[in-house]
């Protein structure tokens, strides 16, 4: 398998042309979901340009976003986070790097490493016409080089709704370091961004250890 770095450098070139910085340097937003909300958060509260992350709910209803509710697996929710970034610092792509090749394995459907459910599926919530196409591309590329032995199942879908989760969730594993969970699956997540994308991490990251 290539290296991550290697990767990245293919998808650079390839999308370059079809997808430049935009020119304005108005914030803008994405959520991501790929697994347990705590590790995806951490990693890209991590990211510098990324301005604020929420952990939440979003492909479901505002009635049934609530944590007990949404662990049942059936309300079409999936646990996300809410990225708001300035493009003019890190790119959409460049969050698609830290997304595909380090948050999550986005082979897995309807689970992420010990989380079973549809609740944790890997989908990409776009919030504007041009986040769309350049996600489609961008799992293009990651297929056609091989990336992954597996289908890539993440599916690519407009945000309806995004539901903030209860106030424990919200920087979990910044709180809760020594937390089994965090320590097992989200930790090394942060250090694989540390090692594969370091030009990406925020001086202010935690964890620098």
């Amino acid at each position: 398998m290539r290296s991550l770095r290697a990767i990245a450098g293919i998808l650079i070139l390839s999308l370059a042309a079809a997808a430049p910085l935009p020119a304005a340097t108005q914030q803008q937003r994405v959520v991501l979901a790929g697994g347990c909300f705590w590790g995806m958060q951490l990693v890209f509260e991590s990211l510098r340009g990324v301005d604020r992350t929420v952990a939440g709910y979003a492909g479901g209803q505002a009635a049934t976003a609530q944590y007990e509710t949404v662990s049942t697996g059936t309300t079409g929710h999936a646990e996300s986070v809410e990225v708001t970034y300035d493009p003019a610092r890190i790119s959409f792509k460049q969050l698609l790097d830290v997304y595909f090749l380090v948050a999550h394995d986005p082979t897995e459907l309807n689970r992420q490493g010990p989380d079973d459910g549809t609740q944790y599926r890997s989908e990409i919530f776009y919030t504007t016409d041009e986040q769309r196409p350049e996600a489609l591309r961008y799992i293009a590329h990651l297929q056609t080089q091989g990336v992954y032995s597996s289908k890539i199942v993440t599916i690519v879908a407009p945000l309806h709704g995004f539901y903030a989760a209860e106030k424990y969730h919200q920087d979990f594993a910044v709180h809760n370091p020594e937390n089994p969970y965090i320590v097992i699956n989200d930790i090394p997540k942060l250090q694989k961004l540390r090692r594969e994308f370091p030009q990406l991490v925020n001086a202010d990251a935690p964890f620098k250890s």
